[in-house]
């Protein structure tokens, strides 16, 4: 199976950065995080950082073509599962093929920085 997230411009590879942070965003990369820590392996391309991934790529330029407003895009296997917004972590779960009850689990336990929570239930000193 072959993971691809085309990510809009953004500053920065994963676009957590700067002042404001976009808490989609920030969700996401905790999900990318925990998708990685499952022994997934994907690919992530920014537009602004890797242009080129997004021209050699013949879905991402016919979905481009289509619709300017369809990334992020993520593709399995070539072909393109999620435009237009992140995917949860639920439907990563789905499409790696990863028990959809243990993703919502993981994900209830953490505070979307992708640490965990703490000791009886609290947040980590990394949440804030």
């Amino acid at each position: 199976m072959k993971l691809e997230f085309f990510d809009p411009p953004m500053c920065c590879s994963s676009g957590v950065c700067g002042p404001k942070v976009d808490p989609a965003l920030a969700q996401f990369s905790a999900d990318l995080a925990w998708l990685k820590r499952q022994g997934v392996t994907f690919s992530r391309f920014n537009l602004a950082q890797q242009p080129m991934a997004f021209a050699e790529n013949q879905v991402v330029s016919k979905v481009l073509a289509a619709d300017e407003n369809c990334l992020p895009l993520m593709l399995v296997d070539g072909k393109a599962v999620c435009k237009g917004r992140y995917p949860s972590r639920k439907e990563l779960a789905g499409f790696a093929g990863i028990e959809a009850s243990d993703a919502v689990v993981a994900a209830s336990e953490s505070c979307g920085c992708g640490c965990g929570t703490g000791t009886k239930g609290k947040r980590s000193n990394c949440c804030g």
